[in-house]
């Protein structure tokens, strides 16, 4: 196997392995599937080591595969961070910029900013991947994270782009038919519309103006939803109340389709307040396209993120 191809059946290795799917990495590197086990064939007859376990439904790696993936993962990542790097200069951001940030969150803040940022870095591709589960940026192959809420300890970088703030909400329509609630212990009977994601049940919780101590309150209502979008658009029309960030909320309370209420208890998605930040693992703080989106981000956003203004 002559360098070129072992390069591109390593890449392919470490996708495979990465994503546990042969038609994924073929779809990636838009080769046909056979092509693919062709490559990761050939690599393990010149190792002479078996590296993944194919079945039909899973592909997961050997013992022999899984030492193999960290170190070759490793590999790859520093030699496209070298080859950035010299190609194009701290001055000038080049290559692809792999991008994971939540559905939501992703299509409203991150998307619109883009285009702006690949007109300043035109030698910049951008691949976005839009998802709500958590995932290891080192496992997936991911450049920058954006995280809403509590981060785990890990290894990696965390940069606070914004705070978040939360609003309980419900349309003039729905406030018309019913009395608005004077204190949290009043949702008790109202309709509220809950997010229920990968974390299990948003809790909702209100601290006083005077207060230290955030309380939870116990809310009921007959929509449940992990996509937040449509949470939202049921509290439009007219269904319920919602508790959610003003990242998600602005322009329906900017417009008047969304009414605050409770605005004398300042309203929580958790026990304590949660942030937005973008993470990466440590090695990314050497590359130059990293380092412009992350500027980019934080401009654009503002000191005080602009959907709070």
């Amino acid at each position: 196997m002559d360098n070129s191809l072992r390069l591109l059946a390593l890449r392919l290795f470490v996708r495979v392995a990465t994503n546990g799917s042969f038609a994924e990495a073929a779809r990636y590197y838009d080769l046909p599937a056979s092509s693919v086990s062709r490559h990761i064939a050939g690599l393990e007859r010149t190792l002479g080591q078996k590296l993944l376990y194919r079945h039909t439904r899973a592909v997961r790696l050997t013992d022999t595969g899984e030492r193999y993936y960290q170190d070759v993962r490793h590999v790859l990542d520093s030699l496209d961070l070298a080859t950035e790097q010299v190609i194009g200069g701290a001055r000038h951001p080049q290559g692809l910029l792999r991008i994971n940030a939540p559905v939501a969150f992703g299509r409203l803040h991150i998307a619109p900013l883009l285009a702006s940022f690949q007109d300043a870095n035109p030698g910049v591709d951008v691949e976005l991947t839009l998802s709500d589960a958590f995932i290891d940026p080192v496992q997936q192959g991911a450049d920058v994270v954006i995280r809403v809420g509590a981060l785990s300890d890990s290894s990696l970088v965390a940069q606070q782009l914004a705070s978040q703030n939360f609003v309980a909400c419900a349309s003039p329509e729905y406030l018309a038919r019913n009395v608005a609630p004077r204190c949290p212990e009043e949702l008790n009977k109202h309709n509220c519309l809950v997010y229920k994601g990968t974390r299990g049940v948003q809790g909702w919780y209100f601290r006083g103006k005077a207060s230290d101590q955030a309380q939870h309150y116990p809310v009921k209502g007959n929509f449940h939803s992990n996509n937040a979008e449509s949470l939202v658009e049921a509290a439009l029309q007219g269904q319920g109340i919602v508790l959610f960030p003003t990242w998600l909320l602005f322009a329906a309370l900017r417009d008047g389709r969304l009414a605050p209420v409770l605005e004398h208890y300042e309203a929580l998605g958790g026990a304590t307040r949660e942030g937005i930040h973008a993470i990466y693992p440590e090695n990314r703080l050497r590359s130059s396209k990293v380092a412009a989106f992350l500027q980019h981000l934080s401009v654009e956003i503002g000191e005080r993120p602009y959907w709070d203004c």
